[in-house]
């Protein structure tokens, strides 16, 4: 029987597994347009995203399949991340000395536009300081979720994938 990775065991998994299984956008493409990046490294059977994709730049040859963006057909619109049922798919977008990016949100209070925010980590923990740059409620998605887009530091583009509200 072959060993379970680190990563399942644990629950998440970190920017170098991901892209250990998946190839990295380039920073060139980054800079271009926002970029669907999966972070689904199960093999289930579970294909809405390359449903959903108007492009055809996700490709998963059978439905077990890891889910395979091609960087260069992805325009950038997000459907996948809307209707990605395991929360899985983000957008990544570098902006100047920022970064952009787009997530699934599931926790209330869904914050607003503009509203700083404090971005976690794969495993919950605060890595600085963000802003929200869009707000798409769950009854304008394509899926039952609503997504956000915050914007930090280029040096967290990787590590956050989820934020917390913090009023006062």
């Amino acid at each position: 029987m072959p060993e379970i990775p680190a990563y399942l065991r644990r629950g998440y998994i970190t920017p170098g597994e991901l892209f250990s299984i998946i190839p990295k956008p380039s920073e060139e493409r980054l800079r271009q347009r926002p970029v669907a990046v999966p972070e689904c490294p199960q093999e289930i059977p579970c294909t809405p995203c390359r449903e959903v994709c108007p492009t055809n730049a996700i490709s998963m040859p059978t439905p077990n399949d890891i889910p395979l963006v091609d960087y260069e057909r992805c325009i950038g619109c997000s459907l996948c991340v809307q209707v990605c049922p395991g929360l899985a798919f983000f957008m990544i977008q570098y902006v100047g000395d920022r970064a952009r990016i787009t997530m699934p949100h599931e926790l209330l209070p869904l914050p607003e536009r503009g509203e700083k925010v404090v971005p976690l980590n794969r495993v919950g923990e605060p890595v600085g300081k963000g802003r929200i740059v869009t707000v798409v409620p769950r009854e304008n998605t394509k899926g039952d979720t609503p997504i956000i887009t915050v914007e930090v530091p280029i040096e967290l583009a990787w590590d956050v994938r989820v934020v917390k509200v913090v009023r006062e």
